[in-house]
């Protein structure tokens, strides 16, 4: 598990942090008494969680106003960075295009890859040595249970969130000598700003993402990946496991279709 004391006072960095389980993530760090550079693309509530965290928990906040879809997204990064004692990255920033994959634009899908593997690669390679070369840090990736299969209507999405948690399981592994722990969270379905204008109703096992991050920031340390909550963890234990992917993708689409509905 992974020492919060050691990392009190450090800045911890989280991309995709204006609403929803970017926030949650900024809270509950903050609330372990990290400083933050919280980072997403609109200005606005960036500043206003900001403003919040500051005044409840007395830690340090910078908030970095940036489309993580930019092509010099590794500069920005290491400019923004630069002087800070970064201790903790979270990358939690998705672009999630809806439809059919034929249907969906160039521009979507570029600015999904971007968004999605590009950016968290940029974010992963620009922060972490440092960690690396301190001895102590932590790195959460942001997946999706649909990240766990193919999933029609979500295609090239699930595809990104299936990039991430390989990667996250890789790089548990490539840093669990050096003091950094790294961990692909696996999240289901919330009630956010975001999930809530894609989807008509929530799925179930859908939690809070206050509880799913304080689950997320409990598990790091512990393995490779992390499922929140018991029904979400029954689901990818037994349903994505035992059924034949000729009959749970078909599922999927449906299910897909009966929530955007």
């Amino acid at each position: 598990m992974t020492d919060f004391d050691a990392l009190r006072g450090s800045s911890a960095v989280v991309a995709g942090a204006s609403e929803g389980l970017g926030a949650a993530f900024s809270e509950r760090l903050a609330a372990r008494g990290m400083n933050l550079l919280l980072i997403a693309r609109r200005e606005a509530p960036l500043q206003e969680t900001a403003e919040k965290l500051t005044k409840v928990y007395g830690v340090d906040v910078r908030c970095l106003a940036q489309d993580l879809a930019a092509p010099n997204l590794g500069e920005v990064f290491r400019e923004a960075t630069a002087d800070l004692d970064v201790g903790m990255l979270v990358y939690n920033a998705a672009f999630v295009p809806m439809g059919p994959f034929f249907d969906t634009s160039d521009a979507d899908i570029r600015q999904m890859m971007q968004v999605n593997m590009f950016g968290l690669v940029e974010a992963v390679r620009t922060v972490v040595p440092g960690m690396v070369a301190r001895g102590r840090g932590g790195v959460i990736l942001v997946s999706s249970l649909a990240g766990l299969q193919g999933f029609p209507g979500l295609a090239g999405y699930s595809a990104t969130k299936a990039f991430i948690i390989n990667l996250g399981e890789a790089l548990w592994y490539e840093l669990k000598e050096t003091g950094v722990d790294a961990m692909a969270f696996i999240a289901g379905a919330m009630p956010t700003p975001g999930y809530n204008k894609l989807f008509e109703q929530l799925a179930p096992g859908g939690m809070s993402a206050e509880r799913a991050a304080e689950q997320a920031l409990s598990s790091l340390g512990k393995g490779p990946r992390c499922i929140p909550g018991f029904v979400n963890n029954l689901v990818a234990a037994t349903t994505l496991r035992l059924l034949p992917r000729k009959h749970l993708i078909p599922l999927l689409a449906r299910a897909s279709q009966n929530m955007h509905s």
